[in-house]
């Protein structure tokens, strides 16, 4: 059974030809909204949160970016 990759653009909020800085900005809006520090003892926050942070390094990478879409 083949896994479903997530769909990163979806998880940051962000059209698929976002520019670097949308990306950027809707990670870090995001990334203060389920930071664990501000979200402590929520294991939903935190399992959002690194998400989030993976979808921000693999959109954020131009080369990772390509190999992605």
């Amino acid at each position: 059974m083949a896994s479903q990759k997530p769909d990163y653009y979806e998880i940051l909020g962000v059209p698929r030809d976002a520019t670097q800085e949308q990306i950027h900005r809707a990670y870090r809006r995001l990334a203060l909204k389920y930071h664990p520090d501000k979200n402590r003892g929520n294991k939903e926050a935190e399992e959002k949160f690194k998400l989030i942070s993976e979808a921000y390094q693999v959109l954020s990478d131009p080369e990772k970016r390509r190999i992605y879409d």
